[in-house]
């Protein structure tokens, strides 16, 4: 059974606390858009999509049990919900997800709110029904993107070596806890185990906040999927030494917005692997729903890097732990409160950018739930994804070569 991060039921929200995982399973009462701003801020959601989901249901639970518990229903109008959508947007500016559902929702206002027998009711049920539509759409997008990113990579792979499984290398978190259910690339490495077509993942711990080791360890240890956890730097000699004997095939990462031009800022640490993946001739694809895809942004230089605490890189928080009484190495983690660790040096100054950029041109293609966008001579063509009739059943798009 997939991890559930995000548990909603109409009035209700609870999201799964990140900053306690993977010790505890901790869910979190969202009652408020002000509940859902500090959980993202804070980072106890992270996920582009997931942080969107959060954010969009946390106002929809207010609207409920603002309405029901104050019998106050009349004050929520279409400025209020907007003034509140406005609010929720400044909590992770970086994710174009965030952005991208606040600005549909405040257009299902206005349209709500021009109805000729519009009602304060009408008005907030139909944010509500939409908001909910928006979690079922996000499940169901992701499942495809799998697919199509997990079809294009065995097609993109010698048959022979196919047949028998590919490793893949990722990067930071994108699976169920980054998204409503099932994750993007972590999507397409779900598609291919299910399929039998994956031999092993190899993660990244994603420092300075770890999700991977904390993360995403914890959702493939939590579907029986073969793993090895390795650091960040590592990533190199794993190319080096084990691409031809472990057969990874692809570096396959996610998005927290994609340029018109395929520029895409993904967690810090992205970029370096798109150059070693270069280097050493390793697909490198990138999954992410078209919500994440920003069209008004023509290139990365026009992304805005969000930089967070310096005490992320300077400390580190984990339970105690013992070595096990044998000479393998291996820890027993207490479950006991966790503890912050200083891990340098007193008045250490730290630069933390929690994204990168990496170029288009180190990209060979974008998974998204409605096709697989290759890049071609000329790079990417993400206008196709958009336009009418769009693509769906499509195996792949190429770019426009000439």
């Amino acid at each position: 059974m997939v991890l559930q991060a995000i548990k909603y039921k109409r009035g209700k929200l609870e999201i799964l606390d990140q900053l306690k995982l993977p010790y505890e399973e901790v869910y979190l009462d969202i009652s408020s858009p002000q509940d859902a701003w500090a959980a993202i801020k804070n980072m106890q959601v992270r996920g582009a999509p997931a942080i969107a989901m959060v954010a969009a249901l946390s106002l929809a639970v207010w609207c409920i049990r603002y309405g029901v518990e104050q019998r106050n229903q009349m004050h929520i109008g279409p400025e209020l919900l907007q003034d509140s959508l406005t609010y929720l947007v400044t909590s992770r500016p970086t994710a174009v997800n965030l952005a991208d559902a606040a600005a549909k929702l405040s257009r299902v206002v206005l349209l709500a709110a021009k109805e000729a027998d519009a009602t304060a009711s009408s008005i907030t049920n139909a944010y509500i029904e939409a908001a909910e539509q928006m979690l079922i759409d996000d499940v169901q997008d992701n499942q495809s993107i799998g697919e199509f990113g997990a079809k294009w990579l065995l097609g993109s792979t010698e048959a022979p070596t196919a047949a028998k499984g590919i490793s893949i290398l990722t990067h930071c978190n994108t699976g169920s806890l980054a998204t409503a259910g099932y994750g993007t690339a972590l999507g397409i490495i779900r598609t291919l185990h299910s399929h039998s077509k994956l031999q092993h993942v190899y993660y990244t711990e994603t420092r300075p906040y770890n999700q991977g080791s904390r993360l995403t360890g914890y959702e493939l240890l939590h579907d029986n999927i073969p793993c090895t956890l390795i650091t960040d730097s590592m990533a190199g000699a794993l190319l080096q030494l084990k691409k031809h004997s472990s057969n990874i095939a692809a570096v396959v990462v996610g998005a927290d917005r994609v340029a018109a031009n395929g520029d895409t800022a993904n967690k810090i640490g992205t970029y370096s692997l798109a150059i070693l993946a270069r280097y050493h001739g390793v697909i490198f694809i990138v999954a992410a729903p078209r919500t994440t895809i920003d069209l008004a942004t023509k290139s990365g230089q026009d992304i805005v890097i969000e930089e967070r605490p310096q005490g992320e890189v300077t400390t580190a928080r984990g339970p105690p732990v013992v070595k096990k009484p044998d000479d393998s190495g291996a820890v027993e983690v207490y479950t006991g409160e966790s503890v912050q660790i200083s891990i340098a040096a007193a008045n250490t100054r730290a630069w933390n950018p929690a994204f990168d950029v990496t170029p288009a041109e180190l990209i060979d293609g974008i998974a998204t739930e409605v096709g697989f966008v290759e890049r071609g001579a000329e790079g990417f063509d993400l206008t196709k994804l958009f336009e009418k009739g769009e693509v769906a059943g499509q195996i792949c798009i190429e770019a426009e070569t000439g």
